[in-house]
């Protein structure tokens, strides 16, 4: 292979200051301690059928749904009513209860570090709202939670020891 033209020529030569391009990155990559650690989803966000009344609740009035999940990730600082209220305001005035359900996505993922799976939190509602209500509902239940009773109920019912189990999967796992 010959060498560069303007090696011997001074006409071509290099121009300004020298530049150092080194190969090597100055940084490591980027690596979330979110996603590293984060568990998955008790159960997969097209899994909706799985459980047919909550299905068809969330597919005809997803308000209900929404206000039950805000209810218990909350903590029961809103309840049920109020939040299921908001969300149908703005899913009757602005059709994007999307953007208010997906924080509520995002608080639940952080306080049971669930990962942001299968993609961000507000593209998982803006294009999969029910889905996304079903899974959230499910997560909710399958940790223990009755949905219908409410955050406070809940509350009591663990403070005197009553729990509800978590739903037993037929064939158990697989890989």
């Amino acid at each position: 292979m010959h060498p560069p033209v303007y090696q011997d020529n001074p006409k071509y030569a290099p121009q300004g200051y020298p530049m150092n391009i080194s190969t090597r990155q100055p940084y490591p990559p980027y690596i979330s301690s979110a996603t590293a650690t984060a568990t998955r989803w008790s159960t997969g966000l097209c899994h909706c059928c799985d459980d047919p009344a909550n299905c068809l609740v969330t597919c005809m009035c997803p308000c209900v749904t929404f206000g039950q999940i805000a209810e218990v990730v909350n903590k029961g600082s809103i309840s049920c009513a109020a939040s299921g209220a908001v969300y149908g305001l703005l899913l009757g005035f602005t059709g994007l209860s999307c953007l208010y359900s997906c924080f509520y996505r995002s608080r639940l993922r952080g306080q049971y570090d669930l990962e942001e799976a299968p993609c961000v939190d507000c593209l998982v509602h803006f294009f999969c709202e029910p889905c996304a209500l079903c899974q959230e509902y499910k997560e909710l239940r399958n940790r223990g939670f009755d949905m219908g009773i409410g955050w406070h109920a809940n509350m009591d019912r663990q403070s005197r020891g009553i729990t509800v189990a978590p739903p037993v999967v037929d064939g158990g796992m697989s890989r």
